[in-house]
């Protein structure tokens, strides 16, 4: 089991460009979807609550889920599995990167890289919504949060503090109404 966790977590890191935000619909294929090993639900809490933990989002993603599966091993094993790869690639490129970075078609692979890196992270933010239960009684809020980070520079950790705290005081108005 910890071995195909591995596997899986390294082929994930393998072949994502763009980050952990590009990582989560091929990591919710994989963990959900293909292996069963959580369900939606499971796997949009474990993803929330990396999005809150200091560190690196997929490797914080993997060692959530490795460790709600096989406890502290199942954690360290998501943690190395999905960060070998990109160590590796880095440590490549490292020796090569001054030779190359003038190189034609490496910028021209990277202009082309970039679009699809955009609509890899794009991707997961119109499923999350579908799962967030966002209506047209809420949609006001995602482009509120985004309107106040991208043109005021207000740092989402504020920004999810307000949230939370704003919910929590609508839950309890709602539950004495």
């Amino acid at each position: 089991m910890l071995l195909k966790f591995f596997l899986t977590c390294n082929k994930i890191g393998a072949f994502t460009l763009g980050g952990g935000y590009a990582m989560i619909p091929i990591m919710e294929r994989e963990f959900v979807d293909k292996n069963g090993w959580m369900d939606k639900q499971e796997f949009m809490d474990i993803m929330v609550v990396a999005q809150t933990t200091p560190g690196i989002f997929a490797i914080d993603m993997a060692s959530h889920i490795g460790y709600k599966m096989k406890g502290i091993w199942g954690g360290i094993v998501g943690a190395v599995g999905i960060a070998l790869p990109s160590i590796i690639a880095i440590l490549i490129i490292a020796m090569f990167f001054q030779q190359f970075k003038d190189n034609y078609w490496v910028a021209k692979f990277f202009a082309g890289v970039r679009p699809a890196v955009v609509a890899l992270i794009a991707a997961p933010c119109f499923k999350m919504a579908k799962t967030a239960n966002i209506n047209r009684y809420n949609i006001w809020i995602p482009f509120v949060c985004c309107a106040l980070i991208a043109a005021f520079g207000i740092s989402p950790i504020y920004i999810i503090i307000a949230a939370g705290v704003l919910g929590w005081l609508y839950g309890k108005y709602k539950k004495q109404s």
